[in-house]
């Protein structure tokens, strides 16, 4: 079973789609017979997503269209808008997936912080405003689907830049859905991927080898489908470390500590350490 708008005769347009996570959606969609825009900012890259996604659909190159573009310009989203138009006259699925990571720290870099905001969280809200009222326009039913992290939920010590610009993603994607589902006669949906270890050119490191705890961007997007097919917002995934029941107590004391008045990210607060585990444990039996 897979949602509606994932058939044949539809476009898909995926921004990071060379790598990772956009790669691995570009070719599933590709698979199941729709037309699929990559849009990448590098260009090499992008030339042999191109092919791999070519392969993989049933119709070949004619239905795969490669578009160098850059989320920090405004521009090039509407641009990139624009060429998938003019090559598949439609576009029914949007996904705002291109990000990047290259480290942060409270006291800067300044050029850090400013590629990361610019191009994980205004590069997300730059392809929404670019595609979407053409979405909304056609009628049509049609999927929005936003890359967030968990990082930008539970927001952990370590890279403060990247846990802002998806706490501001997460906040975006669901003031898209208010919006979507209160416009009169709007079939669109909008839908929030949170990934969890996924091993991928972001999260690489220098390791060439898949860690045993992460998830392929493959076993990542199947959940995606999945997720969708359900009609959920909030796509949790787990990985081979954490479970969604893990998943879930992290993000219940995150949230307790605005609601207990606990100092914040307690969870990596030295006092709070064992009262943390104990309830990661959940109740014990009987209680």
């Amino acid at each position: 079973m897979s949602h509606v708008c994932i058939q044949p005769s539809h476009v898909a347009v995926v921004t990071g789609g060379a790598s990772g996570i956009g790669l691995a959606a570009c070719r599933a969609f590709a698979a199941q017979g729709l037309s699929v825009v990559v849009a990448d900012v590098n260009a090499e890259g992008l030339a042999r997503a191109v092919e791999e996604v070519a392969a993989a659909s049933p119709r070949g190159r004619g239905a795969v269209r490669g578009v160098r573009c850059d989320v920090t310009l405004r521009h090039e989203m509407q641009i990139l808008e624009a060429e998938a138009r003019d090559a598949f006259g439609r576009i029914d699925i949007l996904m705002a997936n291109a990000a990047v990571q290259p480290g942060s720290d409270i006291m800067g870099p300044d050029g850090a912080w400013d590629r990361i905001l610019d191009t994980n969280l205004y590069g997300v809200i730059r392809t929404v405003q670019a595609v979407l009222p053409g979405m909304i326009a056609d009628g049509h039913p049609g999927l929005v689907i936003v890359t967030g992290s968990k990082q930008g939920i539970t927001t952990p010590p370590g890279d403060p830049a990247y846990n802002v610009a998806k706490a501001g993603v997460k906040a975006f994607a669901e003031a898209v859905q208010h919006d979507l589902r209160n416009r009169p006669g709007c079939r669109i949906s909008a839908h929030l991927l949170i990934p969890g270890f996924v091993f991928t050119p972001l999260t690489a490191n220098g390791r060439t080898e898949k860690p045993a705890g992460a998830w392929t961007p493959e076993q990542t997007v199947d959940f995606m489908m999945r997720g969708l097919a359900q009609g959920d917002f909030y796509i949790l995934c787990p990985d081979n470390e954490v479970t969604r029941a893990v998943d879930e107590r992290r993000m219940l004391w995150a949230a307790s500590d605005i609601v207990e008045n606990q100092p914040p990210l307690s969870r990596w607060h030295p006092d709070y350490a064992d009262r943390f585990a104990a309830f990661l444990r959940g109740p014990a039996d009987g209680e």
